[in-house]
């Protein structure tokens, strides 16, 4: 269990500045559902990608079963949460890469790797991808929390995560939630940039 899960533990801080392009990426998910940019399926596979790179248990079981639900494979599931891409259909490599950068990087691209998403995808569409890794680190972010939590009530604690932390990391969402909600909105009025670098 150590190995797959719990890879990457968030601060605080960055629980809050996820939950602020959470919800600035919103727009980008509205379009989504009007424009159908990104399949159910590729949703799928952008999360579990970002999930595998985090290690979060609970998302981890929660994206497999809506994973099943949108008609992937047991096979291609179990190959994204440990790693091999080999599964990925051709056309959604670019992105599937992209998720795994941008999370592994904290929440950072570089300009040329943004530009190659663009370049495959379009502007439109490479927000939404963006907005659907952004939403995930999120719920990631949470999850972590709330999965070593469990563990430990279980006692098997990660090892990884204090009790301070995980309280902490649970009861800051419900502060940081509007707080965030708030903040998200000033910037976008502000037109402050969503792009990731």
């Amino acid at each position: 269990m150590q190995d797959r899960f719990f890879k990457k533990i968030y601060s605080i801080g960055d629980f809050y500045w996820s939950l602020v392009l959470s919800f600035r990426g919103m727009e980008y998910l509205k379009l989504n559902k009007e424009k159908k940019l990104v399949s159910n399926q590729f949703k799928e596979r952008i999360m579990l990608a970002v999930t595998e790179v985090n290690g979060c248990e609970a998302c981890s079981y929660a994206h497999t079963k809506f994973a099943l639900e949108e008609g992937m494979s047991q096979e291609e599931i179990s190959s994204i949460l440990s790693g091999e891409m080999g599964v990925i259909p051709e056309e959604e490599t670019v992105a599937i890469f992209f998720a795994q950068h941008y999370t592994d990087q904290n929440g950072k691209s570089s300009k040329e790797s943004w530009q190659r998403l663009v370049d495959e995808y379009g502007f439109e569409k490479s927000m939404v991808i963006l907005a659907i890794i952004r939403m995930m680190i999120s719920g990631n972010i949470y999850g972590i929390a709330v999965s070593a939590m469990q563990t430990r009530l279980k006692g098997k604690p990660s090892g990884k995560t204090s009790l301070f932390y995980e309280i902490t990391m649970l009861v800051s969402f419900i502060l940081y939630l509007p707080l965030a909600a708030i903040h998200a909105s000033i910037e976008n009025r502000n037109n402050v940039s969503l792009l990731p670098y």
